[in-house]
């Protein structure tokens, strides 16, 4: 695909719901999104920075400045068959991996189109439907979280996840679980604590949890691994990891037993397929991980989770539970089961709604001008 042009667009995009973790609350989202064009092809990215630079360091302003001044400058006019060699066009820019996932994840819908293959197809996914799990942002109330759980398992989702921080943990998912004791149940502590709350995890022992994500902090893998000796249920690691070297590491010291692949944090397709490719010839199961996304990223990370070792429910739930405005057609909403069909068609496998954009508009900029 020869890359003749690009827009960039900022959304801003009320949320339905504030969604609130130990990172604070949002209410709304800006949302960046990349269109690559050439060869009669459109091809649609998403980044998954967020406002402020709780999560990661990147933010919608950061990858807006990357991108504009750095990323795209080295690949307008050229072409591109290899997502390989498109990444060593911007090999020597250092982390920006949101910027850099953004654009990446453009070319690969617009290779898949020009291949003629789905997303799933032209990654190598074999999974005809993922399971979908729900993230459930901290509530108001330990009764209000037990009525929010209640509902999304009326709604067939296969595995809920809580989000923790300290003071709101133990005695919750006592609760939870003695409420529902089958279902799949997991937390997720967004880097909230340290090893020397470690206590409070070995409580959360007792409740049979699939994993604890992410407890300790965002760039930490040798506290996970000592906390991981000192606790029977596993680890799940999600902004520790940003590579496969971390993979690597991480398995060696063995800081987790569970990965979080979460593409925009890692720097694309490329790098979440080598992270799972190294998993699954060491055991590790992985996951999807989601962001809030729109039904542009949320049908990029189904084609991502059509892989073989992406074996536990993703976090991608439908993204009308928090916009009013759906941006692509179809509307990605999984079965009453909590499965997702993978998307068959060209590329990302949806169309995406121009005019939707267009109403949220804040800014936008082409390139070349």
């Amino acid at each position: 695909m020869k890359i003749d042009s690009c827009d960039l667009f900022e959304l801003l995009l009320p949320m339905k719901k504030p969604f609130k973790t130990s990172f604070g609350s949002e209410t709304s989202r800006r949302i960046l999104i990349v269109r690559l064009q050439g060869d009669g092809i459109s091809a649609w990215g998403e980044c998954t920075a967020s406002n402020a630079p709780f999560y990661s360091y990147e933010t919608v302003d950061t990858c807006r400045y990357i991108l504009e001044k750095f990323l795209l400058p080295g690949v307008l006019s050229k072409s591109f068959t290899d997502i390989g060699v498109f990444r060593q066009t911007y090999a020597e820019i250092k982390g920006h991996n949101m910027a850099k996932a953004a654009l990446e994840h453009a070319l690969w819908d617009g290779l898949a189109k020009e291949q003629g293959m789905s997303l799933s197809a032209f990654m190598g996914g074999t999974r005809q439907r993922a399971a979908a799990g729900i993230s459930i942002g901290i509530q108001k109330s330990i009764p209000e979280t037990v009525a929010v759980v209640e509902g999304f398992l009326k709604d067939g989702f296969q595995r809920i996840k809580l989000k923790i921080m300290p003071g709101w943990d133990v005695e919750l998912i006592r609760e939870v679980r003695r409420q529902f004791p089958q279902i799949a149940l997991t937390v997720d502590a967004n880097s909230a604590y340290t090893l020397e709350q470690a206590p409070i995890f070995k409580e959360l022992d007792e409740f049979g949890l699939l994993y604890i994500e992410q407890p300790l902090a965002h760039n930490d893998l040798i506290d996970h691994a000592a906390l991981q000796n000192m606790i029977q249920t596993d680890i799940c690691l999600d902004e520790s990891i940003e590579s496969v070297e971390d993979t690597r590491k991480a398995i060696q010291i063995g800081a987790g037993r569970v990965i979080n692949i979460k593409s925009g944090r890692v720097g694309g397709g490329y790098e979440s397929i080598r992270i799972h490719d190294l998993a699954l010839k060491n055991n590790i199961p992985v996951w999807c991980g989601g962001m809030l996304e729109t039904g542009i990223g949320r049908a990029y990370n189904l084609g991502l989770a059509s892989l073989p070792n992406f074996s536990m429910p993703a976090d991608i739930s439908p993204s009308f539970r928090f916009y009013a405005d759906e941006i692509v057609d179809p509307p990605l909403i999984p079965d009453n089961r909590g499965q997702y069909a993978i998307p068959r068609n060209l590329g990302i496998g949806v169309d995406v709604l121009e005019k939707v954009i267009e109403k949220n508009l804040v800014w936008r900029a082409h390139f070349p001008n």
